[in-house]
């Protein structure tokens, strides 16, 4: 059987969930890229295909809520090579400016080139004729132009949820044309920001050599690759009507109970990755207290940090200097039962996350690059009664779309502390007028409102030979 719509992504949207007898079950994971799909995935009869997250997995489809989902297995092998290697240790630092230094071995790329020719062809088995493929992210860079290879016929997508890194960053990478080239087998390329469609065109003039115009490659088989940029976002109604619920207002009236009711609770959440600027957010709250400008009664620090990568030394380093930062701050300026920060190592539900979204009075996001940061909209989702202040880096992709938040350079921890200071000590008629403002934005643009735009873009693809609909000028490179 063959589907209009083939979704190609890294995971599927499911875990696998093996119980104490052996029995296998999958449970839906959590996020926003699931709920925008599932109702295109219905609309067109659609079928996702990705891994299930463990080694040696299964490969026979389920159904799973009306959709079909193709598991692509990975050895243990490929998992260490391919995803924790080559992803997560070449591209995912390279594309974030280096905040890490990547590695480069040809093993890994190995296997990132045979995991893809696997996603590939999985995908040109189960697209009907002229059919629609979205691929997902940064693991799955090569796998356009194989698909394209395969099946020419098809109308194919891709869309980086990380940053896009500039010229001088990602000409590092040993296999760049190769990465190029991989992309370009996409019709329509889709990013976070307008930069990072920019690099990309750039890159693929100056180092593929095909004709550009602004957003477009024209190739010499007579294709046209555009490229654009696509903000992600959330599931903003679902979000706010969760937020209201009795049980969630409960649960964030008890939380700051619990924190000691200060006068503002400040609120990070964020995988435990060297990009999202944990360790200086929680060092410049540090130098509050020390310098006096904040102490226990006005304020404290929440900080939530899911489990990732633990495998990898880089983040076991990371995590040992934050214990030992929190602690540090905590041993000079907490009280007995009323600590200064309140860090968790750990995973909690949405509704869990929603009450923290609810609770806190600061929501404190300094990544040193995203791509989007969906958690700042989260935050600002959950602020019914529009209240609430959102210090937010400039490096994050969100900070293009919410412009009234207090926007800071990570790097700078200076700013960093007078910027919270100023949304601590804020007008609460100016922090309801910020946040009315960044509400409005979020909640026209949703996730919802980001796949309609990519798919229609998609469709306007001639699929006789893949130009796009709209007329575009044919001079000199620009």
């Amino acid at each position: 059987m063959t589907y209009d719509l083939v979704v190609v992504a890294n995971r599927l949207p499911v875990d696998r969930v093996v119980d104490e007898d052996g029995a296998v079950s999958w449970r839906r994971s959590p996020g926003g890229l699931v709920t925008a799909i599932e109702p295109i995935m219905q609309e067109y009869d659609g079928a996702w295909v990705g891994w299930d997250g463990g080694p040696d997995g299964p490969d026979e489809p389920l159904d799973q809520n009306g959709m079909l989902l193709v598991p692509v297995p990975l050895s243990a092998a490929e998992i260490e090579e391919f995803y924790e290697g080559f992803s997560n240790g070449t591209l995912w630092p390279l594309y974030h400016d280096v905040v890490a230094k990547p590695s480069f071995h040809r093993e890994w790329w190995d296997a990132y080139v045979t995991v893809n020719r696997r996603f590939a062809e999985r995908a040109a088995a189960l697209a009907a004729e002229n059919a629609l493929v979205w691929v997902h992210d940064y693991q799955l860079q090569l796998v356009p132009a194989m698909l394209r290879e395969a099946r020419p016929d098809l109308r194919i997508g891709f869309f980086l949820h990380i940053p896009f890194p500039p010229t001088e960053l990602f000409v590092q990478l040993p296999w760049r044309r190769q990465i190029l080239e991989g992309l370009l087998g996409a019709d329509l390329v889709g990013f976070q920001r307008p930069g990072g469609a920019q690099n990309f065109v750039r890159l693929v003039r100056q180092r593929v050599g095909h004709k550009t115009h602004r957003d477009l490659v024209y190739l010499a088989d007579g294709r046209t690759v555009e490229a654009d940029a696509f903000p992600i976002s959330i599931d903003f109604a679902g979000l706010a009507e969760m937020a209201q619920t009795d049980a969630v207002v409960a649960r964030a009236r008890e939380i700051r109970e619990q924190l000691g009711n200060p006068r503002h609770l400040l609120l990070g959440v964020d995988r435990l990755d060297y990009t999202k600027g944990i360790y200086t957010r929680l060092r410049a709250f540090g130098e509050l207290l020390a310098d006096g400008r904040v102490d226990l009664e006005d304020a404290v620090f929440l900080q939530v940090a899911t489990p990732s990568r633990e495998r990898v030394d880089e983040y076991r380093r990371l995590r040992d200097e934050i214990d030992m930062l929190v602690g540090r701050i905590n041993g000079d300026y907490g009280r007995l039962g009323h600590p200064a920060i309140s860090y968790l190592h750990n995973s909690f539900p949405r509704e869990e996350m929603a009450a923290m979204f609810r609770a806190a009075d600061i929501m404190v996001v300094t990544p040193l690059r995203d791509g989007m940061n969906l958690v700042a909209k989260e935050y600002v989702a959950c602020r019914v009664d529009n209240d609430g202040a959102l210090v937010l880096s400039e490096f994050a992709g969100a900070a293009d779309e919410l412009k009234q938040a207090f926007l800071i350079n990570p790097y700078d921890i200076n700013g960093m502390k007078t910027a919270l200071l100023e949304a601590m000590d804020g007008q609460p008629r100016d922090r309801s007028r910020r946040m009315r403002a960044m509400r409005k934005t979020v909640k026209e643009h949703d996730v919802a409102a980001w796949a309609a735009e990519f798919m229609g873009r998609l469709r306007e693809v001639r699929p006789d030979h893949h130009k796009r609909l709209r007329e575009v000028p044919t001079d000199d490179n620009q």
